[in-house]
């Protein structure tokens, strides 16, 4: 069965969108991160893998928090999407035959 999963966007500041980076990483469930410009423009797309620990995804996106802090220095505003994995995702309805 394939895994569930949601969306939610975060409207940050510049200077907030590496330290809500490292907390949405932290969190575990991520499966990937996009950030979107004040345009609706998408500025940068980070996959990242489920089931890697918190410290080894930590040191994994290490590069693109970098690459975040200078992209923080041009852009006022982003909004930041994240697609978790579902933890309880919905059961599908039963059916009986009457039989």
């Amino acid at each position: 069965m394939a895994d569930s999963t949601r969306t939610e966007e975060f409207r940050v500041d510049g200077d907030a969108v590496v330290s809500k980076i490292k907390a949405l990483v932290n969190e575990g469930n991520v499966r990937r991160i996009i950030i979107k410009g004040e345009d609706g423009r998408t500025l940068l797309e980070v996959p990242l893998s489920i089931g890697v620990g918190v410290v080894g995804m930590t040191l994994l996106v290490a590069p693109v928090l970098a690459a975040l802090g200078a992209l923080a220095a041009v852009v006022t505003k982003v909004s930041i999407v994240v697609e978790r994995v579902d933890d309880n995702p919905p059961t599908p309805p039963t059916t009986t035959n009457g039989a």
